[in-house]
């Protein structure tokens, strides 16, 4: 797989987005299945408070379904990569698949909240074998080079996103069992697209170790990219996965607003920030982004404080419910951007296999996102949803003084 990888990093990169668009089959087939594991995740948004209700849970309960899934996604990370060197890349993405077909049933036939949350664990397992291996296929199926392949790889993960909670806010509304089944449904046909259209992918010459991702994150430059990604993903799993308990809206309408969310995501990780890339520094682009995601969730923080459905600001009278909204969706546009700056970033800063580079920076980013949902939530119940928001822009200025620390490291990489 390595060598398909490195015989498309040697290409040069196509001009214009039309180019990066211009892809194989084999190609679209990995990226629609990426759509259908991305809607996954978006599709049981809406319905976290649903499912406090009906299974009489409480906020940090239930967020133990992001958790769960994240850590056991976090941890299978660096065991996935040693599977795909002995299984070959395509059979450890229909493995993946298939995985989460029979476990997202089973979630749905739950009774208990610890039921969902055991099954949603056993999910991330095939989310880990899916998600690990899906970028560096795409990369080595794809024509355009690296660019092109991350851009097609984060417009798949946007797409998949927006249209979740979408359709999870739909059949959130008649149970919030249907979700769950739908997932199974869309994972199926994602299943039989992998199978029917991805051509067999020679195994790597080299077999891939279960330390190697560890040992990986020895280099200094990808230590940074993937502790930065902690942080980062601490915020953003905050605004994604929290956020519902503080609107306190209906499945319809949360869905609405998260499609708003993954829609500027999509937008802005395809269009805008290759724009960002061909005219200002990464590292810098970064910063930037960073700080205006950090200053959106503490706006969140002060507005959620607040508790009043209208207060003035300068005479002005704002309503905390539309604040909020418009908060989570220009997030979704600083998201968009950081999702391709990330991915790209930590591509180019590797100084080992793409495979074992994409194994220890989605280690050490998902336990981000594990610790997030559960933290947010209990901080909450202890002892407001505004200190929830005001530790995720914490997180997210802490991922800024990292990124800077590792500057001169990153540098060198790049050379």
């Amino acid at each position: 797989m390595q060598d398909v990888v490195e015989q498309h990093q040697r290409e040069p990169a196509q001009k214009g987005y039309k180019d990066h668009f211009r892809q194989p089959s084999a190609a679209w087939a990995v990226a629609f299945a990426v759509v259908v594991a991305f809607m996954g995740l978006g599709l049981v948004d809406p319905i976290l408070t649903s499912i406090a209700k009906s299974l009489r849970a409480t906020p940090s309960q239930v967020e133990l379904l992001f958790t769960s899934y994240m850590l056991v996604t976090a941890v299978m990370m660096v065991v996935s990569g040693a599977v795909s060197s002995k299984i070959g890349p395509k059979w450890t993405l229909l493995s993946g698949l298939f995985i989460i077909v029979v476990l997202a049933a089973l979630a749905g036939t739950s009774n208990t909240v610890a039921q969902v949350v055991l099954f949603r664990g056993g999910w991330g397992l095939g989310n880990a074998l899916f998600i690990s291996t899906a970028l560096a296929v795409i990369v080595g199926v794809a024509s355009g080079g690296t660019e092109s392949a991350v851009i097609l790889y984060e417009a798949a993960l946007g797409l998949g996103l927006s249209v979740g909670p979408l359709l999870g806010g739909q059949l959130g509304a008649i149970s919030w069992r249907g979700p769950f089944y739908g997932v199974s449904v869309l994972m199926f046909i994602g299943f039989l697209a992998i199978a029917v259209m991805l051509p067999k992918i020679p195994k790597p010459k080299k077999h891939i170790s279960v330390l190697d991702p560890f040992r990986a994150l020895r280099h200094k430059s990808l230590r940074t990219m993937a502790i930065t990604a902690f942080f980062y993903n601490y915020g953003f799993y905050t605004l994604f996965a929290f956020t519902p308990f503080v609107l306190k809206m209906s499945a319809h309408g949360l869905g609405f607003v998260f499609f708003g969310w993954g829609v500027m995501m999509a937008l802005f990780s395809v269009f805008v920030a290759p724009w960002f890339e061909a005219r200002f520094a990464t590292r810098r682009t970064m910063y930037f982004v960073l700080s205006l995601l950090a200053l959106d969730l503490f706006v969140m923080g002060l507005t959620s404080a607040v508790g009043k459905p209208a207060f003035e600001v300068f005479g002005v009278t704002c309503l905390t419910r539309v604040i909020l909204i418009t908060s989570v969706i220009v997030g979704g546009c600083f998201m968009g951007i950081m999702a391709t700056l990330l991915t790209t970033g930590t591509m180019e800063a590797a100084p080992v296999e793409r495979s074992v580079a994409s194994s220890a920076y989605s280690f050490v980013r998902f336990l981000g996102g594990a610790v997030a949902p559960w933290l947010a939530g209990t901080l909450s119940e202890l002892y407001s949803p505004s200190i929830s928001f005001y530790a995720g822009t914490l997180a997210l200025v802490i991922s800024i003084a990292v990124l800077f620390s590792g500057r001169k490291s990153l540098m060198a990489s790049h050379r």
